[in-house]
């Protein structure tokens, strides 16, 4: 997983939770990096579920929770440093159809490394957006919060609907966008 990932992470535990918050999580997670992650390194995934695992013991906030919202907190990140991807989309519909032609194209030109989800797009009604997202690491609230953050940046008038199917692994996700 790409370091940028727990870097962010790391900045949304001190900012909403405290550094006594922070050094605890990262002390939990008993990584080989001791919190020491650059963005541009790669880590394992499993550091990174430690920590929110600690992080969800520590404010007693559910691990769903926390993955959703710092989904969000990596959304805001993703559009002040890489508004252009955001720019060039007419609304939330549009941007989330384009994720795997478009944005993780140009991701990986930018990280040939990085080991990204995957998103497929299910035939669904005119002006809806149907999405499967699919990884090997249990990140789907991430995602949702992704999601979140993109409908409300965008104004779109949208309903999301989020639906397991990952029998309770949160490796896969299907969230239809409906227009309201």
């Amino acid at each position: 997983m790409k370091g940028m990932i727990f870097t962010e992470f790391l900045d949304m535990v001190g900012d909403r939770f405290g550094l006594v918050v922070k050094d605890r999580v990262i002390t939990a997670a008993g990584g080989a990096h001791d919190g020491a992650y650059t963005a541009v390194g790669n880590y394992d995934h499993a550091e990174m579920v430690a920590m929110v695992k600690e992080l969800s013991t520590v404010t007693k906030l559910p691990l769903n929770a926390l993955l959703s919202a710092f989904g969000e907190h990596v959304f805001v990140v993703f559009t002040k440093n890489y508004g252009h991807f955001f720019a060039e989309a007419n609304g939330a519909i549009h941007f989330l159809s384009h994720i795997e032609d478009y944005i993780h194209v140009e991701v990986r030109k930018l990280y040939p490394d990085a080991e990204l989800p995957s998103f497929s797009y299910p035939a669904c009604p005119a002006g809806e957006l149907v999405m499967e997202y699919r990884s090997p690491r249990p990140m789907a609230a991430f995602a949702e919060g992704l999601v979140r953050a993109t409908v409300r940046h965008y104004g779109d008038p949208l309903t999301l609907l989020v639906e397991d199917i990952s029998s309770g692994a949160g490796t896969a996700a299907r969230f239809t966008l409906i227009p309201r």
